[in-house]
């Protein structure tokens, strides 16, 4: 399989531990060293976004389209826009990149930036 396939099955991964607010999973796919920067601007390491996410309640729906992948070598890069429902129906759309880093032979997410737009 090709790096480009790689990354797109983990981007998939990626949004189902958001959807299922899977933080054992996300454990397994974030770099020790990962950094989200959130919607309201502040920017989290990754026992901290795991905790908000194991804190946060699973989502009832999230596609994703306009998923874009580049890579630069052992750097890939995902950027896609999102829609979403909350478990309380409210609803959303945003848009998200993701940096990922192959180290050692094995994929790892190092950055994440997302950005919402609540009640579209």
């Amino acid at each position: 399989m090709d790096e480009v396939n790689i990354l797109r099955e983990l981007n998939d991964l990626y949004i189902r531990c958001v959807v299922k607010a899977d933080a054992d999973q996300f454990d397994k796919i974030l770099a020790s060293d990962f950094l989200n920067s959130n919607p309201d601007g502040t920017v989290v390491d990754k026992p901290e976004f795991l905790r908000r996410i194991r804190a946060g309640q699973p989502l009832k729906s999230m596609d994703i389209d306009d998923v874009r992948i580049r890579m630069f070598g052992d750097i890939g890069i995902i950027h896609a826009r999102t829609t979403y429902a909350s478990a309380d129906g409210a609803t959303g759309v945003g848009r998200y990149t993701d940096i990922w880093s192959k180290r050692d032979g094995q994929w790892l997410a190092v950055a994440a930036h997302v950005t919402r737009l609540a009640g579209r």
